[in-house]
């Protein structure tokens, strides 16, 4: 898989398409395409491969329009992490909008027992829609007290801590943790090198 998928939630592994969130210069956009979208969405199981083809040919038969539903699903992502990272209101009424939106292009219909929203037409927007209809969900979580950020000074990726204490504190303990690590022990070497020349 191209994406990440750590996080615990699929909505959060989308507030991870950003790379060195914390980073500055070193921030990286994962989503720098409508395919991109397409491919997030379908590797997250919120399409299928029928749609995503639909979806890519679409795409390109109308480019402004595409990169302007890309835009809206960053924009979107932005909102959430606003919300559950910081208490934003200006995001969470960006984030209700665009739910508005989502929840009006759709109907709730029955499926195997449960129900469903199901969009009445298959265009640019359904990514944005489902996505969007998914980051309100996750707003809405009964264990959201468990969420947490990678302690990495620029990673800021984010998840849910599933562990028995409670206690992770890296997205990936083989590649922020082991960097952090690493980065703790030369400290802690070069201080008692500094102690051993005094």
């Amino acid at each position: 898989m191209r994406f990440g998928h750590i996080a615990g939630d699929r909505m959060l592994d989308l507030v991870n398409t950003v790379a060195w969130r914390r980073g500055g210069p070193e921030r990286t956009e994962s989503l720098r395409t409508y395919a991109d979208v397409v491919e997030w969405c379908l590797e997250s199981g919120l399409i299928d491969e029928d749609e995503a083809a639909t979806l890519n040919g679409l795409a390109d038969r109308d480019g402004p329009a595409a990169e302007r539903e890309r835009e809206l699903v960053v924009a979107a992502r932005e909102d959430v992490y606003g919300v559950l990272f910081e208490n934003d209101s200006e995001a969470a009424a960006g984030l209700a909008r665009l739910y508005r939106a989502a929840v009006a292009a759709a109907d709730l219909v029955p499926s195997d027992g449960r129900w469903r929203w199901q969009e009445r037409e298959t265009d640019l927007r359904l990514p944005r829609h489902r996505i969007v209809r998914g980051l309100v969900a996750l707003t809405q979580r009964d264990d959201l007290d468990r969420l947490h950020q990678c302690e990495d000074a620029t990673c800021g990726w984010v998840y849910l801590d599933t562990s028995p204490r409670r206690n992770r504190r890296w997205c990936d303990t083989k590649d922020c943790g082991d960097r952090n690590r690493a980065r703790a022990y030369y400290a802690r070497q070069k201080e008692k090198e500094k102690q051993q020349q005094r």
